[in-house]
C-alpha cells in the first residue's frame, strides 16, 4: 500500500505550481496586494481546469477529489496567489445539494471559469462578531456576513444561515470591503436586505462545507509555509556575516532543521484529511479540524522562524516575506482558531457535550 500522493496527483501540483510561477510571480502579488486586479491570472489558472478539479465531468469538470483539491490549494499557498480558488472549491459541493436545475445552471458555468463563487459561512461556523450573522425567511435573507472571501465581482454566493441551512444567491448584493492583515485575498462585508435567495436541501451540508474549507486553509498554510522554508534556507546560504554563510552557524542550521522537522510530519496530516473527506466520512470532522488547527500552530512558528533567520531584512516590504507570513496567519483564523476548531473535535468524538 502507497501512502504518497499518486503520479497524476504530483503532476497535478507541479503544472499549478510551474502555471502560478509564470502567472503570478512575486512582483504580480505586489501588484495586486497594492489594488491591482487578478483575472487575467485566474483565466489562465482556469485554462488548465483549476475551477473544474471537484465539478463532475458530466457537468464540463474534471470530476476529482479534495485531495487533488488540496494539492492544488499547497501549490496556490506556496506563490501566495490571489484568485478565488477556495470559492471554486467549496461552491461545487455546497451544490451536491441542490436540484438539478440549480447544478446544470452552475457547475458548466463554474467549471470553464465563466463564473465565480464565494462562501458566506464564517459566522455559522466561527461564531458571530459585530452583530452578524443571516436570518433566512419566505425565500429572502436578512442581516450581515463577514470575511467572505472574493466577493467583489462573484457571480454567486453560498450563505449559510443562522439555523445552518444554506443558501443560493445568484445576485450578490455589493460587498463592502475589509480590512484585514493579508493583501493577497480580499475579505468582504456582505449586507442582505431581504434578498432573494433560493435553498440548498442537505442534511449536513455545512459541516461538510466546513469541514473541506478546514483541509483547504490548512493546505494552503502547509504551500506557504513550505515556501517560507526555502526562502530561509536560500538565505541562509547566500548571506554573509563575519567572513562566513550565516547557514554555516550552528544556531542557525538548528532553526532550519526544526522547521523542516515540524512541517514534514504535517504534510501527511493535512493529506490524510482531504483523502477522508471523501473515502473515511466518519473521520472526516476529526481529522479535518487536527489539520486545520496544527498547521495553524505549525504554520505561525515557521513564519516567525524563517523572518528571524533573514534578520532584519526578513520585515522588509522589499523582500516581500511578509505576504508569507500575513497569509499564514490569516489561515490561523479563519473559520475558526485553533481553540474552536479542537473544541469541535472534541466535540465530534464525544469528549464534551454537543
Amino acid at each position: 500500500m502507497r501512502f504518497a500522493l499518486s503520479e497524476d496527483q504530483r503532476l497535478l501540483q507541479e503544472s499549478v505550481g510551474r502555471a502560478l510561477g509564470e502567472l503570478a510571480p512575486l512582483e504580480r502579488v505586489r501588484a495586486y496586494a497594492e489594488g491591482g486586479d487578478f483575472a487575467d491570472v485566474w483565466r489562465g489558472l482556469a485554462e488548465m481546469g483549476l475551477p473544474g478539479l471537484l465539478i463532475p465531468e458530466e457537468h464540463g469538470g474534471l470530476g476529482l477529489g479534495l485531495l487533488e483539491a488540496a494539492v492544488a490549494a499547497e501549490a496556490m499557498g506556496a506563490a501566495v496567489a490571489p484568485g478565488p480558488f477556495l470559492g471554486s472549491v467549496l461552491a461545487p459541493l455546497a451544490l451536491r445539494g441542490g436540484t438539478p436545475e440549480q447544478q446544470v445552471r452552475w457547475l458548466p458555468r463554474l467549471a470553464s471559469g465563466e463564473a465565480t463563487a464565494c462562501i458566506a459561512i464564517s459566522e455559522a461556523v466561527a461564531g458571530a462578531r459585530d452583530g452578524a450573522g443571516v436570518e433566512a425567511s419566505d425565500g429572502r435573507l436578512t442581516g450581515k456576513a463577514l470575511f467572505v472571501l472574493d466577493a467583489q465581482g462573484a457571480d454567486l454566493l453560498i450563505v449559510a444561515d443562522r439555523a445552518g441551512g444554506l443558501h443560493l444567491v445568484e445576485q450578490p448584493p455589493a460587498a463592502g470591503a475589509m480590512a484585514t492583515i493579508d493583501a493577497t485575498r480580499r475579505l468582504s462585508e456582505v449586507t442582505f436586505e431581504g434578498t432573494p435567495a433560493e435553498p440548498l436541501a442537505s442534511n449536513d451540508g455545512l459541516e461538510r462545507l466546513r469541514d473541506a474549507a478546514w483541509v483547504m486553509l490548512a493546505a494552503d498554510t502547509l504551500g506557504a509555509s513550505q515556501a517560507m522554508i526555502d526562502k530561509a534556507v536560500a538565505y541562509a546560504k547566500e548571506r554573509q556575516q563575519f567572513g562566513r554563510v550565516i547557514g554555516s552557524f550552528q544556531a542557525v542550521k538548528h532553526m532550519c532543521a526544526e522547521m523542516v522537522a515540524e512541517l514534514e510530519p504535517a504534510r501527511a496530516l493535512v493529506w490524510y484529511a482531504a483523502y477522508a473527506f471523501d473515502h473515511a466520512p466518519q473521520e472526516a470532522t476529526v481529522m479535518a479540524a487536527h489539520a486545520k488547527a496544527h498547521l495553524a500552530e505549525i504554520g505561525r512558528f515557521i513564519a516567525r522562524t524563517s523572518t528571524e533567520v533573514h534578520g532584519g531584512i526578513g520585515i522588509t516590504d522589499l523582500l516581500g516575506l511578509h505576504y508569507w507570513f500575513k497569509r499564514i496567519g490569516l489561515n490561523r483564523q479563519l473559520y475558526g482558531g485553533p481553540e474552536r476548531v479542537r473544541e469541535a473535535a472534541a466535540r465530534a468524538q464525544g469528549l464534551v457535550p454537543a
